[in-house]
């Protein structure tokens, strides 16, 4: 039991370092030094713009990367700060204050690990697209909507986070623009998008940070112009790395943060899993989704303490390792070290970085978050399917996070049941059944291929899961047949599973049609099925002669007990 626990929940570290070589090791030190650099502005733009110092977002990159490398389920996976937690993480600020954000990260930790512990990894992975396309699009929506302000260097002391009060008051300051700001912004923009064209493995935001930072630094220094505002401006940059601090969890503030943390919890393990699918796709290899998520939780559970946000796994930056080399979770763990010594020794220098280059490049992540193609596509498809993804990026936008991922998924379910329980059909037949096409009931006699049914028998097919969505139409069926029947053939063959509420209704058919001097018969009954109906009252109403395992048999059951009920019903009308 102990060899195949740590079997199932072994990093990918452990597994790659046992063919490691020299080489290997070069290429991983060159993609973490890269991924490293990379990984320095965005970590301080997620942390601005987050409502929290930049260090912070540093001081994640660095804590929580390391550890999500060491402990992941994936070898290629880069984690860290990312643009999905801004929208979450900056209302629990704003209303709760960091230690507010600290108990919401560890508990959203705790419920990662639980879910890795409890193998629910390829679980998460089924969370219907619409939803996470739906709340991806409105969080880019949010991220865009609170650039604008840095973006343009408005003159807006505090920006509501209500969307259209937000939107309100930047038309209200349009004359507060600028000038150098915007252009230092949408150049920033600029140079991100057409970077690709020239370098693939040197991502836009890095060289758009270097080349704008120097450009303002010459014009504030050289030409006199101040205007533009830079982090030094805004900020004290910490350049060292913070002890750890104990964390006050109260009863009171675990039930307050909670609907909080499973947020980030969900979001983080949605994330994070579909960062490593896309990464198996291009390295041709698979991750362990179960330990990815006990990775994920052990991060947010650490990092809190040391004042960091939340973290998971970065799609961009995890792409960046993939394209530069890396290969296995060393890189990772270089690019953490990489951005703990630029901390510590280059850490000053960060103050330069002006707002607006900032902004541009959140502009950027957000427009590549939006997935406006697959929203698009998606639109076009069902009523269903438009109603979930529209009702989820609007509750994104309008009210929060939260709320959005609850009422997506429970409209998810609500459409799952009803497509379920459409998909699921219920057939009678007299008379005979052909028999011609099932493969499990065929015998290849030819006059076997039709079995005959004597008048007072009735066949009853359930093509489809037996669950609580479809009992109600089973009954209905029932009651809407004229004429009472002897004897019922229930055939489950194409039944792969029935729930409690299936079983119940099932229980409760068998023993009105006792009332009623019915024989059921349950017939093509799987293993799955049997062992669920075994553990009910069913058999000891029925009788376990009565569960058959095919149609043949169940039929021979059946024309036996019609030829009995006969001799009952001569024996009386004689006397």
């Amino acid at each position: 039991m102990q060899k195949k626990f740590l079997k199932e929940f072994q990093p990918a570290l452990f597994v790659s370092l046992k063919n490691y070589n020299k080489e290997k090791f070069v290429a991983d030190a060159m993609s973490g030094l890269i991924v490293g650099i990379v990984a320095l502005p965005l970590a301080i733009a997620f942390g601005i713009s987050s409502g929290v110092t930049p260090e912070k977002g540093i001081v994640t990159a660095i804590i929580a990367g390391f550890i999500i490398s060491f402990l992941g389920g994936s070898k290629v996976q880069i984690g860290g700060p990312t643009g999905a937690f801004i929208v979450i993480v900056y209302g629990i600020v704003e209303q709760f204050g960091v230690t507010g954000l600290a108990i919401a990260t560890v508990i959203a930790g705790i419920m990662l690990l639980m879910m890795g512990f409890l193998k629910l990894g390829t679980v998460i992975k089924f969370i219907p697209y619409p939803i996470v396309v739906g709340f991806t699009a409105g969080i880019a929506l949010t991220i865009f909507s609170t650039q604008i302000k840095d973006l343009f260097g408005l003159s807006i002391q505090k920006v509501p986070s209500d969307f259209f009060a937000k939107w309100g008051l930047y038309f209200q300051n349009l004359n507060t623009i600028n000038w150098w700001a915007a252009a230092i912004g949408i150049l920033s923009v600029a140079i991100i998008f057409l970077t690709p064209r020239f370098s693939k493995k040197i991502p836009g935001s890095l060289i758009a940070i270097i080349f704008m930072t120097v450009v303002v630094f010459l014009m504030k220094n050289y030409l006199g112009i101040t205007s533009i505002e830079t982090i030094g401006d805004r900020f004290v940059i910490n350049s060292q790395l913070p002890q750890a601090e104990p964390i006050g969890f109260s009863l009171e503030s675990i039930r307050v943060l909670f609907p909080s943390a499973f947020t980030i919890a969900m979001l983080g393990a949605i994330e994070s899993l579909l960062s490593a699918t896309v990464a198996d796709g291009v390295i041709g290899k698979r991750h362990n989704s179960n330990m990815e998520l006990v990775a994920q939780g052990v991060a947010n559970i650490v990092t809190p303490f040391f004042g960091g946000i939340p973290a998971t796994g970065a799609i961009a930056r995890t792409m960046t390792n993939i394209n530069n080399g890396g290969r296995t979770p060393v890189a990772g763990i270089i690019h953490a070290i990489v951005l703990l010594l630029i901390l510590l020794f280059l850490g000053d220098l960060t103050k330069h970085i002006p707002m607006a280059c900032l902004a541009g490049v959140l502009v950027v992540v957000a427009y590549n978050m939006s997935e406006w193609r697959s929203f698009r596509s998606l639109a076009k498809q069902s009523r269903g399917t438009f109603a979930v993804l529209l009702t989820t990026f609007a509750l994104t936008v309008i009210f929060d996070l939260t709320i959005a991922i609850e009422v997506g998924l429970l409209l998810a379910v609500f459409l799952f049941l009803k497509r379920m329980t459409e998909s699921t059909h219920v057939s009678v037949t007299t008379g005979k059944v052909d028999i011609s096409k099932d493969i499990e009931s065929h015998s290849g006699n030819l006059q076997d291929e039709v079995l005959h049914l004597p008048k007072g028998i009735e066949v009853y097919e359930i093509d489809g899961p037996f669950f609580f969505g479809v009992a109600n139409k089973f009954d209905d069926l029932m009651r809407g047949i004229g004429e009472r029947a002897n004897i019922r053939i229930i055939r489950m063959r194409k039944v792969p599973f029935i729930d409690a509420t299936g079983l119940n209704n099932l229980q409760n058919l068998c023993k009105n049609s006792r009332k009623e001097k019915i024989q059921v018969i349950l017939s093509g009954v799987n293993d799955t099925v049997r062992a669920s109906i075994e553990k009910s009252k069913v058999p000891d109403i029925i009788g376990k002669e009565n569960i058959c395992s095919n149609i043949h048999l169940a039929v021979e059951r059946a024309l036996v007990l019609h030829e009995q009920i006969k001799e009952e019903k001569q024996k009386k009308h004689k006397h």
